[in-house]
């Protein structure tokens, strides 16, 4: 059990440009969930994560949902992630039913599994990829750091608030 907020940090690439996620990880548990409400505040885009193994991880994401629209810039990218894709045999939860509530919800979905890293850089790089698109639109305004961008010298970083990740394995370098 996590009994802590797990920080890391990722950079990528996209469009030549070196992109640095700040990656906060609460492990979905309700002691940081007021913690969580203030990271929010400065994302740029949040993972939500649940494990396809436990039903219950996947019932609680109405609640890391409506926590992050409310306390969250409205545009902020949010992805849903369905972890340990590799137990496909301990599976409680259909891909269907998570494409399903991502589609209602619109949010990016897919599956990974940080036990086997399958999917977890295409996770990263695909919510980066969403804001950079959302800076190229103008959607965030990289001069107010409130939007939870910050240009540096050589690159940008990018807070990324990973919640709800109920059950989730961590993997190594504060991803999934």
């Amino acid at each position: 059990m996590v009994t802590s907020v797990e920080f890391g940090a990722r950079m990528i690439t996209i469009d030549g440009k070196q992109i640095k996620l700040q990656i906060w990880d609460t492990a979905g548990q309700e002691s940081f969930r007021s913690i969580t409400r203030s990271y929010y505040r400065g994302a740029a885009g949040a993972l939500l994560v649940y494990d396809i193994t436990r039903r219950d991880t996947f019932n609680h994401l109405t609640t890391w949902l409506e926590d992050a629209r409310q306390h969250s810039n409205s545009n902020m990218v949010i992805m849903l992630i369905g972890n340990k894709s590799d137990l496909e045999s301990r599976r409680e939860v259909k891909k269907e039913e998570g494409e399903a509530f991502a589609r209602e919800h619109g949010l990016i979905f897919m599956e990974t599994s940080a036990k086997t890293a399958s999917n977890v850089e295409e996770a990263f790089i695909n919510t980066a990829k969403e804001i950079y698109e959302k800076i190229q639109e103008g959607v965030f305004d990289i001069n107010n750091e409130a939007n939870g961008i910050k240009i540096g010298p050589q690159h940008a970083a990018t807070n990324a608030s990973h919640a709800g990740n109920q059950g989730g394995q961590q993997a190594g370098g504060g991803c999934c």
